[in-house]
């Protein structure tokens, strides 16, 4: 299984309630374990990092550098056919900016599954959606 990462998936995994961290690393491990990629964006990174920037807080910063520094991710950037496949999706399905350029991430890097906290995100036909 192919696994995408939405920011708010990567934020329950680090900083969510217990059940909703361990739910996150479930999917991750069982990504990794079947033989399938996980795959985030950059714009993950810019969304996850944004509080822990603010905030000054240090150690969940440190936290989130070590998560987008692991092996087994894949950090896709966000290129002219990522930008007119969200656009689509934008005006087809009513998503937010960052979200619609999430699906579109996902859908060119062939992904299965998208793993978001964001139910909007389950409007889109065109590929798997859990929620969180």
């Amino acid at each position: 299984m192919n696994l995408y990462l939405d920011a708010s998936a990567i934020i329950y995994g680090m900083e969510g309630p217990g059940d909703l961290r361990k739910a996150v690393l479930a999917w991750v491990t069982q990504a990794e374990s079947s033989g399938g990629a996980v795959t985030t964006s950059r714009l993950s990174r810019l969304e996850c990092r944004v509080r822990p920037l603010r905030e000054g807080q240090s150690a969940l910063m440190a936290q989130y550098e070590e998560f987008f520094m692991r092996r087994s991710l894949q950090v896709a950037d966000v290129g002219a056919s990522v930008i007119e496949l969200a656009t689509d999706l934008r005006v087809r399905y009513g998503l937010k900016t960052p979200d619609a350029i999430h699906v579109a991430t996902a859908m060119e890097c062939g992904m299965d599954l998208i793993l978001t906290g964001d139910r909007e995100m389950a409007r889109c036909n065109e590929i798997r959606v859990q929620l969180v």
